[in-house]
């Protein structure tokens, strides 16, 4: 049995209550270090922990905290992300209908820890019905004196408020995301200045996915030594898995840091789909290159997939077998992020949709040779651009060519796709 921590208290049917999660030990966290700790010590605790963000860079928690200016202006804010619109990647909406509290007491300790006095919750539109159990969640807490003005009793105050989306892929890049919640245009900035020293109207603010925050509560209740020891690899802790695609239980499990992936796929998925033979498979989400057979040997946390020249991403593993056609696989992915780019700079405004032509032509049967090294040269110069949609998205597409360059070849010889009747 692994350990559990975010899905400790998961119910199969409903969320965890704010009665069930207390008797487990819940908020009792943030009413010793309201009383008790400093934000020094609580950002020391969570360094010590070596947590690092959930949401895709794995930038280590407590860093981005330590870079509020300590002298820095107030009012100060805290951007929980929960705009997960990574083809793949569906965790954070099961945490939040699994135990909404341990993101809710979360983020009240990460804002105590900036000196932050109001706390957003971001989270995409479709996710209407997160977003509902959340207010009421959120509303429940505050009515048992875990928000608003002096919380518990203390000197500490901070409300938490659900904001929805504009519904872009982009708006799940911090500085993006921080526009959408000033009303703009969801344009990434390009740093510096960061969003800890000028976010949200121009005042310190730290954005951290919601799985990141989750953890916190019980890093602080355990202790760092107990957080290390959760992993099987040099990352500490647990992470949430999201598993799609032609395997025989898809869903989402939290696991080690440092769990093989094959493990993932054959005991916590039930292996392939039946009929169904591993062709290969996007290790952290749709912006992650494909790994074949030869690596589903790697340990599934950030040095682990670095050693296969990889990115864990948020951790969503996409299951293709040998029935699948890679390249009309690819070419669904370059469509979305064709689409979901925000226009803003040319290498990502042009080249994706020139990449989604190319493929579309050599899935369609009407591609040529030279269609390979133009794809090559364009997933190249996206990484020109100012933010990291483009260069995620040429990922597939580098890999696909690089391991699957047969499979490209004979949809252009044979001017049809080989996988359709």
């Amino acid at each position: 049995m692994y350990p559990q921590v975010l899905f400790r208290n998961r119910k199969p049917d409903r969320i965890v209550t704010l009665d069930e999660y207390r008797a487990g030990g819940g908020y009792r966290a943030l009413g010793d270090v309201l009383r008790k700790r400093s934000a020094g010590e609580v950002c020391r605790v969570v360094d010590e922990a070596g947590l690092r963000g959930r949401g895709g860079a794995g930038f280590p928690a407590s860093k981005k905290w330590e870079s509020v200016p300590a002298d820095g202006a107030y009012p100060r804010y805290l951007v929980a992300n929960s705009d997960e619109m990574e083809p793949g990647t569906f965790k954070d909406r099961v945490l939040i209908h699994a135990d909404p509290h341990t993101i809710i007491e979360g983020m009240i300790l990460a804002g105590y820890a900036i000196g932050a006095s109001k706390a957003f919750l971001f989270v995409r539109p479709s996710y209407e019905s997160s977003a509902a159990i959340m207010e009421r969640e959120l509303r429940i807490a505050r009515e048992a004196g875990y928000l608003g003005r002096n919380i518990l009793g203390t000197d500490y105050s901070l409300d938490i408020v659900v904001h929805r989306s504009g519904g872009r892929y982009i708006c799940g890049e911090a500085s993006a995301l921080l526009n959408a919640v000033m009303g703009k245009r969801p344009n990434p900035q390009r740093p510096p200045p960061y969003p800890t020293v000028k976010g949200l109207w121009e005042r310190p603010t730290v954005v951290n996915n919601v799985e990141t925050l989750a953890n916190v509560p019980h890093i602080l209740r355990n202790g760092p030594e107990w957080f290390r020891g959760l992993s099987r690899s040099k990352t500490p802790g647990t992470k949430l898995f999201c598993i799609s695609g032609k395997v025989s239980r898809p869903g989402c499990v939290e696991l080690p840091m440092g769990t093989r992936l094959n493990e993932i796929i054959e005991e916590h998925a039930g292996g392939m789909a039946p009929g169904s033979e591993f062709k290969a498979c996007l290790p952290g989400g749709a912006s992650t290159y494909f790994l074949t057979r030869d690596n589903l040997h790697a340990g599934m946390d950030f040095d682990g997939m670095a050693a296969v020249k990889n990115r864990l991403g948020t951790g969503a593993v996409i299951v293709f077998d040998r029935k699948t056609c890679l390249v009309g696989a690819t070419l669904n992915l370059m469509r979305f992020f064709a689409r979901e780019s925000c226009g803003w700079c040319t290498p990502c405004r042009e080249g994706l949709p020139y990449m989604r032509d190319l493929l579309e032509r050599i899935e369609e049967g009407e591609g040529r040779e030279e269609y390979i090294p133009m794809l090559r040269l364009m997933s190249r110069q996206v990484w020109n651009s100012y933010c990291a949609l483009a260069p995620g998205a040429a990922s597939p597409v580098e890999s696909l060519l690089d391991h699957f360059a047969d499979e490209v070849h004979e949809h252009i010889s044979q001017k049809r796709c080989p996988f359709k009747d």
